[in-house]
């Protein structure tokens, strides 16, 4: 069942799947109304299962379960990752590739390889003060908390 992302426990599973671009407004209130469905129907026959979801930045699809009264089985993950697949099949955008970096360039966000982003730091094009996401966390406390965090308090520190 759907819920409100504040109502979850800390503890609560967050999946973060960050797009290799912004996304338009028209596909936005589509992939609105496809996350709102398929989290609907996730697991529909649990009816302690809780599930939230934010669209941030026009850019990151972050979906959160609590856990407390129902398992995440491998199943339910593989429906995820499939339902995920298909938005990135649909709108032509990465949204599994973990080896990129998502970091605040002014008011943009970036979406850059981590090869590039090495590069980036070793230029000085990005300081120790810039703002990444650390979109590999796990809980909803790490993403309230860490989740927008500076370099220099992230791991990617030791490229600096």
């Amino acid at each position: 069942m759907i819920t409100d992302f504040t109502s979850l426990p800390e503890e609560a599973k967050i999946w973060i799947y960050p797009s290799s671009r912004k996304f338009y407004t028209h596909e936005i209130e589509e992939i609105d109304l496809k996350i709102k469905n398929f989290i609907t129907k996730w697991k529909a026959k649990e009816e302690l299962f809780l599930c939230s979801y934010k669209f941030l930045y026009n850019r990151f699809i972050i979906i959160s379960a609590d856990q407390s009264h129902s398992t995440i089985t491998n199943q339910d993950i593989d429906l995820l990752v499939h339902f995920i697949l298909d938005l990135q099949n649909t709108y032509a955008v990465q949204l599994l590739d973990r080896m990129n970096v998502c970091f605040k360039q002014g008011k943009y966000i970036q979406y850059k390889e981590l090869k590039e982003f090495k590069k980036l730091i070793k230029d000085r094009a990005v300081s120790a003060k810039t703002i990444l996401f650390d979109n590999l966390i796990s809980t909803k406390f790490d993403f309230e908390n860490y989740w927008e965090v500076a370099i220099e308090d992230s791991w990617y520190k030791r490229f600096l």
